[in-house]
């Protein structure tokens, strides 16, 4: 009987000495519980009352069920009795740590507003930084969850000095070299803040509810004496449909988040693997009888290339990125077979489909992300060349065109090209990476040359045109006849185009050339030599 008391007595001071640390675990809980209040009550309202989530409530609606794991949630502003006991905390006004999109593991760093405006220098910077090179070390995809001021002029009395700018260790752009990043602007996003939407593969900004700028308009009033708006100053309609630093525009925060998971999606979790393909419900025997009608006799009328698109790629697959900017051309993920691809195309409606100074800008930046993350091209090409005009030409447009055909130059990547109409001139010629044997595919509508017929004849024929006493006449006479060397007929019996098809037969086509795409791009993975244009 004394031995079983001695037995449980050792059991009992076992217990005790397991539990020891339960004081400092129940602090632990304690922090935790403060760092889940934000900045509070009263500023949490403030946040919902402007239509916007919380950081923790956006993380959630983000990552997958019960994914997230927390790094850095005791960081904060504490502070303490006079015997140096624990009372309360205001935590630090970024959330930070590691989650699933879609089983894909992520990084993600959230701004709370409710602490300090999110201000990047007002609570820990350190933790962004960890953010970023975490995403770095583990080669998983990072997310900048971005509701930020700036620079704050208290952190001058904090610290009783200034310093110069920059924070050690951000290594961004090794980051944009080696795996997805995502920006994501929630709310006024300034200085560093805009820098983190900005310095990403793909943003995405809320409609009247966030805003992009170098310095707000408190800032900026002063400073060159222009008195605008958040909205004015950095609202979507500045930067998605006429600046395009950001690429895309979500009508709401779910939004927001839907596109970062569409994006996502295409890619690989770095560039040492490939894009992940997935069983999808359509045949890659499918012919679209109306294809072979779309596109009209008459060169002056236009048609829906996005309809083409959606004829072609696999249903449902398409995801457009930078509509609303270099509106003359389409880029866009989709897939062919379930394999992810990058696509490009012109539309017609815009400019006749012409290489303006801002389309050339987004095709650079996006021939880049795809070269970058191993994902084949098709370039669906109606291309009546350079945008001309005085607007044109004050704006550097050759200049930015070559800048696009460079960037094609240097892909690795598989490239098919389909010429759909024309392909004119300087941008004509930015169809696809030369030097290689890929093959080039023509519908019987498609044309070509360094430049149109009917501005040619009259360019060439000039004397003879004044002095004819029917020039119009004459004019038709000339077009006429040099039409008819236009035909891509003419081009193929010279072996200038590899295969004229049936456009029905484009789906078919593609999905055995992606087939073969992918079984090259094993070769290719890895970290590119050239770092990511944005």
């Amino acid at each position: 009987m004394d031995t079983k008391i001695e037995e449980n007595q050792k059991v009992n001071e076992l217990e005790k000495e397991e539990h020891i640390w339960q004081p400092e675990i129940d602090e632990i809980n304690k922090r935790q519980e403060f760092a889940e209040k934000l900045g509070g009550e009263k500023n949490i309202k403030r946040q919902h009352d402007t239509g916007r989530l919380t950081a923790r409530e956006r993380i959630k609606a983000l990552l997958d069920d019960n994914s997230f794991h927390e790094y850095g949630a005791l960081t904060g502003k504490a502070t303490y009795s006079e015997d140096g006991s624990f009372l309360e905390s205001t935590p630090a006004n970024i959330i930070i740590g590691k989650g699933k999109v879609n089983k894909m593991k992520v990084v993600v760093s959230a701004d709370d507003f409710t602490v300090r405006g999110g201000s990047s220098e007002a609570a820990s910077p350190e933790k962004m930084v960890f953010a970023e090179n975490l995403a770095l070390d583990l080669q998983v995809p990072l997310i900048r969850l971005v509701d930020a001021a700036g620079g704050s002029i208290k952190i001058l009395e904090k610290n009783q000095s200034t310093k110069i700018p920059g924070y050690a260790q951000w290594n961004m752009a090794e980051m944009l070299g080696q795996a997805p990043v995502v920006g994501v602007a929630l709310g006024p996003c300034a200085g560093l803040g805009a820098v983190r939407v900005v310095a990403s593969h793909f943003s995405v900004m809320v409609k009247e509810k966030s805003q992009v700028f170098a310095a707000g308009p408190y800032v900026v009033g002063p400073g060159v004496n222009e008195y605008v708006t958040k909205e004015e100053l950095g609202g979507s309609q500045v930067h998605v449909h006429k600046s395009g630093v950001v690429q895309n525009e979500a009508k709401d925060e779910e939004d927001a988040f839907e596109q970062v998971k569409a994006f996502l999606s295409y890619l690989p979790s770095n560039v040492h693997n490939l894009p992940e393909r997935i069983e999808l419900e359509d045949s890659v025997d499918r012919c679209e009888d109306e294809l072979a009608s779309i596109i009209p006799r008459d060169k002056r009328k236009v048609y829906n290339m996005r309809k083409i698109l959606k004829l072609i790629f696999d249903e449902g697959s398409l995801f457009e990125i930078g509509k609303f900017h270099g509106r003359s051309t389409i880029t866009m993920f989709g897939r062919l077979n379930g394999y992810p691809v990058g696509i490009m195309a012109n539309d017609p409606y815009i400019y006749g489909g012409s290489m303006s100074a801002e389309s050339a800008e987004k095709i650079a930046y996006f021939v880049d992300l795809c070269d970058t993350f191993h994902l084949p091209v098709v370039n669906l090409v109606d291309q009546p060349g350079v945008s001309i005009g005085t607007q044109a030409e004050n704006k550097g447009t050759i200049k930015k065109a070559i800048n696009a055909m460079m960037a094609i130059s240097q892909v690795n990547i598989p490239w098919s090209t389909v010429f759909v109409r024309r392909s004119f001139g300087v941008a004509g010629a930015a169809y696809a990476p030369r030097g290689r044997a890929n093959v080039r595919y023509a519908w019987p509508s498609a044309h070509w040359g360094s430049i149109p017929v009917e501005g040619g004849v009259e360019a060439a024929f000039r004397k003879e045109l004044s002095a004819s006493e029917n020039s119009e006449q004459e004019l038709k006479n000339l077009i006429d006849y040099y039409r008819k060397f236009e035909s891509p007929f003419r081009t193929a019996e010279r072996f200038g185009i590899e295969e004229m098809i049936d456009p029905r037969n484009t789906r078919p086509v593609l999905c055995e050339w992606v087939e073969e795409a992918y079984a090259l791009l094993p070769q290719l993975v890895g970290v590119r030599k050239r770092t990511m244009r944005l």
